[in-house]
């Protein structure tokens, strides 16, 4: 499975994540995209990326600036991060969640990455609204700050479409330490909205005081990282690093990295015994005895015995939790007077299923995908129904479905 590994040990914010998946990207790529970002803001704030080297390690660091000047730099402004106020605070123009979907979706970018920069800005202003106790269309951003926090947020939606991981895992989360000089006066690390974007997942203090994760790179790594964990078996294509603005005594970077999860067989159990002296019926009553009793699957095979004798060879396939319970169901329903044991690892596809429509109806579809393949097929028992009520072949009722 084409997997995308995001490690934040030295936190995530919103640039440095859009200059590590930038990095992944070759020359002509990374043009392309800075092309199509800048289209997709219509010159209401310039993206940049230069090559960084901090610790010895090249990387690339991005540049969002406003009317000439980068968010952070004359701006009150923590880590290169948005404000967020109350109303009724006046510091330059302010928009709503409502302004920042309208421009969002007025972005000539896919439905794909206007869907997901929308979920993002969502979250970030569910998180300020519970912060301050207020309605979630009433939380309000500093406008230099939301212009930062767009292109951010776009541009990592974009980059994550162009690089189609199929799987996104993220370290755990280095907030860094002390505290935080924000709109509202000073405040713990990580900040409060930071904080509950980040509930649920794992996260931890540095030895660095000062702000490692921003709002925007916890809404970014939390809305598209499927688990939070320490990096899988990779067979590592690419690696990106994206630099963050401060320098440290350690790399303040985020890295990622793109390949094939190699992943961890599955060690399963197959269970084995020959028979000479069963019928086809009592042999069909066990194979669905055995599926009962949690098999994963089970199978006849046609063999030669001894004295000249044709026979079956009855297979189980099963985790070894189930042992027991299969052994028990092989001896009551078959005349076996012994199983033989084979210790099976087994690499397999992940699978997931998605409901797709047809003329006639919603319709399973199975999906496999992994080790650079991907299929699907839809559920027979649907695409058979509907074959059958309305007169059609399999072939018509699959063409169909989208």
């Amino acid at each position: 499975m084409r997997t995308l590994y995001i490690d934040c040990g030295m936190g995530a914010a919103g640039d440095m994540l859009t200059g590590a998946l930038l990095d992944l990207l070759d020359k002509e790529e990374q043009a392309e995209f800075l092309k199509e970002i800048n289209a997709a803001l219509a010159g209401r704030a310039a993206v940049t990326a230069e090559p960084d080297v901090k610790c010895g390690i090249r990387g690339l660091h991005v540049h969002v600036t406003i009317d000439g000047e980068e968010e952070g730099h004359g701006h009150h402004h923590h880590h290169e991060e948005e404000h967020h106020h109350h109303d009724g605070e006046h510091h330059h123009h302010h928009n709503g969640i409502r302004e920042i979907r309208a421009l969002i979706d007025a972005m000539p970018l896919s439905d794909n990455v206007r869907f997901h920069a929308r979920e993002v800005f969502d979250s970030i202003a569910a998180a300020e609204a519970q912060v301050h106790g207020q309605d979630m269309e009433h939380i309000h951003f500093h406008e230099v700050g939301t212009l930062d926090a767009v292109a951010d947020v776009a541009g990592v939606c974009l980059l994550l479409e162009k690089l189609a991981p199929e799987r996104v895992v993220a370290s755990p989360i280095n907030v860094g330490g002390g505290t935080v000089k924000c709109a509202h006066g000073i405040l713990p690390v990580p900040a409060p909205a930071t904080e509950i974007l980040l509930r649920g997942r794992p996260w931890y203090e540095g030895e660095i005081k000062t702000e490692l994760c921003t709002p925007t790179g916890a809404a970014l790594v939390t809305h598209f990282a499927d688990r939070f964990d320490n990096a899988p078996i990779l067979r590592v294509e690419k690696c990106g690093y994206g630099m963050g603005t401060k320098s440290f005594d350690r790399l303040n970077a985020v890295r990622v990295l793109l390949g094939e999860a190699a992943g961890e067989p599955d060690y399963l159990l197959e269970l084995q015994c020959n028979l000479d002296d069963m019928s086809g019926e009592e042999l069909g009553f066990a194979q669905e005895r055995l599926f009962d009793a949690g098999a994963l699957d089970v199978w006849t095979t046609a063999i030669g015995m001894k004295k000249n004798r044709p026979g079956v060879m009855l297979s189980v396939l099963c985790r070894r939790e189930q042992r027991d319970a299969l052994l028990q169901c092989l001896f009551r329903h078959t005349t076996t007077l012994g199983v033989r044991e084979l210790f099976c690892p087994r690499h397999s596809l992940e699978r997931s299923l998605r409901t797709a429509e047809t003329p006639w109806g919603a319709v399973t579809v199975k999906r496999a995908a992994g080790w650079s393949v991907a299929r699907e097929k839809p559920e027979y028992e649907d695409i058979a129904r509907i074959a059958r009520e309305n007169d059609l072949s399999l072939r018509e009722v699959k063409e169909t479905i989208r």
